[in-house]
C-alpha cells in the first residue's frame, strides 16, 4: 500500500497578514534626586559666601585701584623668578637624585635616600628659618681660595628663599623622576645594551623620553605649588607678591583688600601655568594615546556645533 506524500503529514502554512515593525522603545532616563539636592545645597552656600562679602566692610575699590602698582608689578616678578629659578634647581636636583637612588652602589643611593628622607620630613618653612639663622652658628663662610665672606653678608634673603625651596623641591623632583623612570619597561634597556648603547646613552636617549609621559603631569603640578610656595619666603625678609603686598595693605590700612589683590594675582598666575601644562601633556601624549584630548578651543567649538545642530533639527 502506497501512501501519497503530499498529502500526508501538515499542510502548508496559509497565508499571514505581514506584520508591523515594533515600536521604538521610550527610555526613560534615570532621575537623580540625590544630585538636584546636592546642586541647589551648593548654590545656597555659594550664594551666602557672595551675600557676606558683599555686605562686608571691604573696600573693593582699593583693589582695581593698586592692581598694577609699581610694588605689586615687583613682587609678581620677584614671585616668577624664584618659581623659576627654585625649579630649575628642583628639577636639576631631582633628576640626579633619581640616578643616585636607582644606582647599584649602596653608598650613592643611600646618600639620596637620607637627603630625601630629610628634605621631604621637614617642613619647608622650618627648613627656610634654619638657612636664614645660620648664622648664629657659622660667623663666616669659607670654600678656601674660591671664595671667603662673613655668613651674614653670603645669606642673603634671595638666597636663602632660593637654597629653601629648591633643595626642598628636589627632593619631591626625585621621587618623580624616580617613578617616571621605573615606569619605562625594563625590555627597553635591555634592547639598547644589546645594540651596544652605553648607560648613560640609554638613559639620554631610550629611557628618558618615555618616561616624560609620566615625570611632566607632576611635574607641571609642583610648577604651580611653587609658584604659591613662595609666599613663605615672606617670613626671611625676601620681598615678593605677597610682602609687597602687606606692606600696601598696611600703609594704606587695606590689609584685607591687599591680601585679596595677591590671591588674585596668585590665581592668574596659577591659571596660565596650568594652559601651559595643559598643552605640555598633551605634546607628550603623542605616540601613546589613539586620540589626543581635545584643547579647550576645540571643546568650545564641538559644543557650539552640537547646539547648533540640535536648534536646526528641533530637537528639545
Amino acid at each position: 500500500m502506497t501512501t501519497d506524500i503530499s498529502k500526508s503529514g501538515d499542510s502548508a502554512p496559509k497565508d499571514e497578514p505581514p506584520r508591523s515593525a515594533p515600536e521604538a522603545i521610550k527610555a526613560i532616563p534615570v532621575r537623580h534626586y540625590g544630585r538636584y539636592v546636592a546642586a541647589v545645597l551648593a548654590i545656597g552656600v555659594l550664594g551666602a559666601l557672595v551675600m557676606a562679602f558683599a555686605n562686608g566692610d571691604i573696600n573693593w575699590d582699593a583693589i582695581p585701584d593698586n592692581f598694577f602698582d609699581d610694588r605689586i608689578m615687583k613682587g609678581v616678578r620677584e614671585t616668577l623668578i624664584l618659581t623659576v629659578l627654585s625649579m630649575l634647581i628642583g628639577v636639576g636636583g631631582g633628576i640626579v637624585l633619581s640616578v643616585m637612588r636607582l644606582s647599584k652602589n649602596p653608598v650613592t643611593s643611600s646618600i639620596a635616600w637620607f637627603y630625601i628622607w630629610f628634605f621631604r620630613g621637614t617642613p619647608v618653612l622650618v627648613q627656610l628659618f634654619i638657612w636664614f639663622n645660620l648664622g648664629f652658628v657659622f660667623e663666616y663662610i669659607n670654600l678656601g681660595p674660591v671664595y671667603k665672606d662673613e655668613w651674614s653678608d653670603f645669606m642673603t634673603p634671595f638666597l636663602t628663599a632660593l637654597l629653601g625651596l629648591g633643595l626642598n623641591e628636589a627632593a619631591y623632583m626625585a621621587e618623580i623622576c624616580r617613578a617616571g623612570l621605573l615606569s619605562v619597561d625594563e625590555g627597553q634597556t635591555e634592547a639598547s645594551q644589546a645594540l651596544g648603547m652605553s648607560h648613560n646613552k640609554t638613559l639620554r636617549r631610550i629611557v628618558i623620553p618615555q618616561a616624560m609621559r609620566v615625570i611632566v603631569p607632576p611635574t607641571g603640578n609642583e610648577v604651580i605649588n611653587m609658584l604659591k610656595t613662595t609666599s613663605l619666603v615672606a617670613a626671611v625678609q625676601y620681598y615678593e607678591l605677597l610682602r609687597y603686598a602687606q606692606d600696601i595693605g598696611t600703609s594704606s590700612g587695606a590689609t584685607v583688600e591687599a591680601l585679596l589683590l595677591a590671591a588674585t594675582w596668585y590665581l592668574i598666575m596659577t591659571s596660565i601655568l596650568s594652559v601651559g601644562q595643559f598643552y605640555l601633556e598633551r605634546y607628550y601624549a603623542r605616540g601613546s594615546s589613539r586620540a589626543l584630548p581635545d584643547t579647550p578651543w576645540q571643546k568650545i567649538k564641538a559644543n557650539m556645533l552640537s547646539l547648533g545642530n540640535r536648534s536646526g533639527t528641533g530637537v528639545r
